[in-house]
């Protein structure tokens, strides 16, 4: 069955039909040849193919179906519903509705589900019946709610493995077909998406087939096939409002915070917490205490730069392939002392485990002296070490010995935390019992990526991430954003993908408040991911940013600047300036860390990677207009197809170390028709991507007006960090830093969407509007006083 298509099916017979004959019966009328009043007939069907019992009243039908009843005409040219895929939607007009069809002797009912025959050698499709009707040219028809199985939604047949095969997907997608199509009845059992495994198989039926999610074309989306999602505690959402207005949504002071519901994130991957920061400040407007307590990464000033914005955040610097593999090692010693279900027996763990915990542990002690050849005798050589507190938990060698393993970290009984250490688990003698804060982690689970993860191998790497959430019961929906859709002056377009427990509602993708023309092919698999307006709705978005209305008030710099923290020394120019440059203290959820609080209001990361002496002459060269680059060089000529190619009337000219001015990397690149290399960006520009290197060989990043490449602070802006959040580690790490990182906007903007679903305050659809724009929901009150110069 193909995504999204419209079923061309096949009658089951090529039998004619006699629309002349009228037959009448015990309770039943045939569909060659309906009455001609909607009073109720009894007629005799002379087939197995037909309608059953009255008609619906033609009130009630014209009601519930008003546009079968538009036009005498056979076809009426109009959209059905939003949940019609057909550009050119085709409504057959009908002359009257059943309840009740008759097909080779079954009886089917509205609600009904059905196999509807597929072409030839395909298995059959499996619909759920929601209308009968005769159409006017005495046709039978019904409508199908399509059922898919997962090898026909987006996770496609390559990882449709990773689902039950029983499992299908109720889809949003109807249509009509003719009655013959349906080949037999089937049933589809209902099951909560969260049941245990046990009480499941109890609830399928013998057709093997059950249901626990639906499925939609927009934006890719598995959600609860239940409705209804259950109401948080209401102290936790209680004064909390989701009409937040835009002088509002920033007005948030400590003691409005600390009555905020309060919910934890676990960053992987952290980088410098572009990310977590944007999620807790749109969170934050949406009235929940996002906290970043665990932020994962292997690079430890990237983290340094997140615990330093967030001080309640606990940095773990090391790889997330360990932390995942922590994870995994965490859940099976839950599952070895039967945590994660209390009414399943520990695996391996005899029944003198539960008599050593009520003997205090005294058994246990024994055992372990009989195992080891000891007698309790009393020997002086024997010390006893005291667990008094564990501190942390890992998965890796944190003693550098050479074993990798889980390893809890320990505080000893009696002595200082110079004494703590890392023991493995499985050599902590005695019995102890591991707790997990509740009986299941309620989680959310938002993945980024760049949109090559669609185009590589057909999506298989994008098909597979949805694949495995729904493989866990976890609703999942995708959405493709550009940045600067949200408020900053680069375009950027990254995939992300939600994630849901099933008894959390699943968030919804924010549409853009800026006007930014897209750049780039969208995978035409997945054009129903792109986060945008419909051509055909009014929206008023603000004009898209333009690079000086972010970088043009920041002081000149030279290319061997080495002063790291600085003092503005000029004024605001534009609104984006104004509340970028918004301090510490003032910026909603970017707690005031006493370490640096003596360095509110400076200017941080002001830096532009040094280029060698010879990058420095060429840069020096460079026009300073619009649209220059290294073609404006001397020895160079742009000709046919737009290639560049020697100036065969001139020598090649030479830098004062003797290499050339224009090198031979910058002729071939992308077979000498790029303008990247040495590119001037200007002032009324949107930039394309900032990226994680600096040098001006292969990308445009040079300063419109100064020889040099933008500085580490200047791309942060493009990425609308705060100039607040100050950065960690090397100039060239720094960069990287800011380059990997999720637009701040983005990221302010999916964590207000967050903050409305955890506290069941939005709908179901895909799709919502911000009521704040970008960076002006920085600000903790309506009102800016001052321009942010110092």
């Amino acid at each position: 069955m193909g995504k999204g298509s419209k079923r061309k099916l096949q009658n089951k017979t090529d039998e004619s039909i006699d629309s002349e004959s009228e037959t009448q019966g015990q309770g039943v009328t045939t569909l060659l040849d309906p009455p001609k009043s909607k009073k109720a007939r009894k007629v005799v069907p002379d087939s197995d193919l037909c309608l059953v019992g009255p008609p619906i009243a033609a009130d009630e039908a014209r009601q519930r179906w008003p546009l079968r009843y538009q036009s005498k005409n056979k076809v009426r040219k109009q959209a059905v519903s939003e949940t019609s895929n057909d550009e050119d939607n085709e409504v057959l007009q009908a002359r009257n509705h059943y309840t009740e069809a008759m097909v080779d002797g079954c009886l089917y009912k509205l609600g009904d589900n059905a196999y509807v025959k597929a072409e030839d050698g395909s298995p059959d499709y499996i619909a759920r019946i929601v209308e009968f009707f005769e159409t006017v040219d005495r046709e039978p028809y019904f409508k199908a709610q399509w059922f898919y199985r997962a090898a026909d939604t987006v996770i496609n047949k390559e990882n449709a493995h990773l689902i039950d095969k029983r499992r299908v997907f109720l889809s949003d997608i109807q249509d009509d077909n003719p009655l013959n199509c349906i080949v037999s009845k089937v049933e589809i059992a209902e099951v909560a998406p969260d049941i245990d495994l046990a009480a499941k198989e109890g609830k399928i039926p013998e057709s093997g087939l059950y249901c626990n999610m639906k499925y939609s074309l927009q934006h890719l989306t598995f959600k609860n096939i239940f409705t209804e999602i259950s109401k948080k505690d209401s102290s936790a959402s209680s004064g909390v409002s989701s009409d937040c207005e835009s002088n509002e949504c920033g007005s948030n002071n400590a003691s409005s915070e600390a009555q905020k519901p309060q919910k934890y994130l676990l960053d992987l991957y952290s980088g410098c917490g572009a990310m977590s920061t944007g999620l807790c400040m749109g969170a934050s407007l949406a009235g929940v205490k996002l906290v970043t307590r665990w932020a994962v990464d292997i690079n430890s000033f990237a983290c340094k730069s997140l615990q330093w914005n967030h001080p309640e955040t606990k940095v773990r610097n090391e790889a997330a392939e360990d932390f995942l593999s922590l994870l995994k090692e965490w859940e099976k010693l839950c599952k070895k002392f039967s945590l994660l279900d209390p009414k399943k027996p520990s695996e391996d763990v005899s029944s003198e485990v539960v008599e050593e915990e009520d003997d205090d542990g005294q058994g246990c002690e024994e055992e372990e002296k009989e195992k080891e050849g000891q007698d309790d005798s009393g020997s002086e050589d024997s010390e006893e070490f005291e667990v008094e507190r564990f501190l942390d938990i890992c998965y890796g060698d944190p003693n550098q010995i050479g074993k990798r393993g889980l390893y809890l970290k320990v505080r000893w009984k009696g002595y200082d935390n110079s004494y703590d250490t890392w023991e493995p688990i499985e050599g902590l003698r005695g019995v102890f019992i591991l707790y997990v804060e509740g009986p299941h982690v309620k989680a959310y689970v938002l993945m980024e990526n760049v949109v090559d993860i669609l185009k590589f191998a057909k999506g298989f790497l994008g098909r597979y991430a949805v694949g495995r959430l729904v493989s866990m019961n976890y609703q999942a929906r995708m959405g493709m954003m550009a940045a600067g859709n949200y408020g900053v002056p680069q375009f950027r377009m990254r995939v992300f993908l939600w994630g849901s427990h099933p008894s959390e509602k699943l968030p919804p993708y924010p549409l853009p408040t800026h006007e930014v023309l897209s750049r780039g092919l969208v995978p035409n698999e997945f054009e129903e991911i792109h986060v945008a307006y419909d051509k055909k709705d009014s929206c008023k978005l603000k004009g898209a940013l333009t690079l000086g209305d972010a970088i043009s008030d920041l002081p000149q710099v030279n290319n061997d600047e080495s002063q790291d923290q600085r003092n503005y020394g000029t004024k605001a120019l534009t609104e984006f300036q104004k509340f970028i440059r918004l301090q510490r203290k003032d910026v909603i959820y970017l707690s005031v860390d006493s370490r640096h609080a003596s360095s509110s209001g400076m200017l941080y990361d002001h830096q532009p990677l040094q280029l060698n002496a010879d990058d420095l002459e060429r840069v020096c060269q460079i026009p300073k207009k619009k649209g220059a680059n290294f073609r404006d060089l001397p020895g160079v000529v742009v000709g046919a197809n737009n290639r560049v190619e020697w100036d065969s009337t001139m020598d090649r000219v030479l830098l004062k170390s003797g290499k050339p001015l224009v090198p031979d990397y910058a002729m071939k690149f992308v077979k000498g028709r790029s303008t990247k290399p040495f590119g001037r960006l200007w002032t009324d520009e949107i930039v394309n991507t900032v990226v994680t290197r600096a040098e001006p060989h292969n990308q445009a990043l040079i300063h419109p007006s100064q020889d040099r490449v933008l500085t580490i602070r200047e791309n942060a802006r493009l990425q609308g960090f705060p100039d607040c959040y100050k950065l960690f580690g090397t100039i060239k790490e720094r960069y990287i830093q800011v380059g990997n990182a999720v637009a701040v906007p983005v990221a302010t903007a999916l964590g207000y969407a967050f903050g409305l679903a955890c506290q069941d305050l939005c709908n179901d659809e895909p799709l919502m509007t911000l009521p704040f724009k970008y960076p002006n929901c920085l600000a903790r009150s309506s009102k800016v006083e001052g321009d942010g110069s110092d």
